[in-house]
């Protein structure tokens, strides 16, 4: 949950943006492309959790929670250009 939070701040300071790139607005772009970085290395986690899952229901529950946040990565990636 901590990242969803990241990855919400992040999103709120990207939509405050203005058209020039300002030292803030970089900065804001930075704290996006690292949010993004850390959901997609917690989808990873995930994935590698659901590969070494012992039952298919929880390897399914990890694997469609790694999906999730490989999506939210993405639309972070894509929400601060």
């Amino acid at each position: 949950m901590k990242k969803l939070g990241l990855v919400l701040a992040a999103t709120t300071l990207l939509a405050l943006g203005a058209c020039s790139k300002t030292p803030a607005e970089q900065a804001v772009d930075n704290a996006a492309d690292n949010a993004s970085e850390v959901i997609e290395n917690a989808a990873d986690s995930l994935e590698s959790a659901a590969d070494n899952a012992t039952n298919e229901a929880t390897e399914a529950s990890l694997e469609n929670a790694a999906d999730n946040l490989h999506d939210a990565a993405d639309n972070v990636g894509e929400n601060h250009m």
